[in-house]
């Protein structure tokens, strides 16, 4: 294909994408309006509104197949009597230098109450602000 037709070809199907909707109509269903009454209920109702953070270590993989995995359950370990509502092992989406015996970027992430932070920063975790 030369460029000319490549170019006409993107154009067509840009103009196709333009006037798709001018032939029929566009909205997928048909909703009817909202009266407001006063007596609606919210979707956060018995729910718990306590506010949660999350907090992380790395896992303790170095690049190369090198160090040694942290369990997440066995990390948990070091959060004592503070509740861990969720726990997910995530790469903390930091670029790295590619070196054998450097940290991965993989880290152990568990979600707590935000009044027990502090406790867990003491115990060596770190605020996760990645998400």
């Amino acid at each position: 294909m030369s460029f000319r037709q490549i170019g006409l070809l993107s154009f067509s199907l840009f103009a196709l994408c333009l006037t798709n909707c001018s032939h029929q109509n566009c909205k997928i269903e048909e909703r009817p309006p909202v009266e407001i009454t006063g007596k609606e209920t919210t979707v956060t109702q018995n729910k718990d509104l306590t506010t949660r953070v999350r907090v992380f270590k790395p896992d303790g993989t170095l690049q190369c197949g090198q160090g040694q995995k942290i369990d997440l359950n066995t990390m948990k370990k070091d959060l004592q009597d503070i509740e861990v509502f969720s726990s997910e092992n995530k790469h903390d989406g930091l670029m790295r230098v590619q070196v054998c015996g450097h940290p991965t970027g993989m880290a152990n992430v568990y979600e707590i109450l935000a009044a027990d932070l502090e406790r867990a920063q003491k115990l060596g975790f770190k605020k996760w602000n990645k998400d």
